[in-house]
């Protein structure tokens, strides 16, 4: 079994970390943009399909 040795994980965390590329304030805002516009597109066509659902269960029960 490895020997835990915490300094080490430490450097190999922080190498991890330098590899990493974080994306600019523009990307960051565009793609928080988009999940908010198609998460508003998807709940709007969830409305939709919900509403024409309720409406042909009551026709046919007669509700």
């Amino acid at each position: 079994m490895a020997k835990i040795d915490p300094v080490q994980f430490s450097r190999e965390v922080r190498q991890e970390v330098a590899k990493v590329t974080w994306p600019s304030r523009r990307e960051t805002l565009i793609t928080t943009g988009l999940v908010l516009a198609l998460s508003s597109l998807a709940a709007l066509f969830f409305l939709v399909v919900d509403q024409i659902i309720q409406f042909a269960m009551s026709w046919i029960f007669g509700f």
